[in-house]
């Protein structure tokens, strides 16, 4: 009689990883943040609005993210 393994199961002597990862309250960076009034083409809003709907991302992020990686950059 052949027994079925369970791939999903693990294999051999487990033993317990201690916790390394600060609480979640210490993974948020709070940033200093101002509000700006931006007048942008509409095919490049467009171009964002596709891109955010593709990688389930909010468009305003990933404009602000374009922007602070240029300011870093130079």
């Amino acid at each position: 009689m052949r027994k079925n393994i369970d791939p999903n199961m693990p294999i051999g002597k487990l033993h317990e990883i201690p916790n390394f990862l600060p609480p979640p309250d210490q993974l948020i960076f709070p940033e200093e943040t101002v509000k700006v009034t931006l007048v942008l083409t509409k095919n490049s809003v467009d171009f964002f609005k596709k891109q955010a709907k593709k990688n389930h991302t909010k468009y305003q992020k990933m404009i602000r993210e374009v922007v602070d990686r240029y300011a870093r950059k130079y």
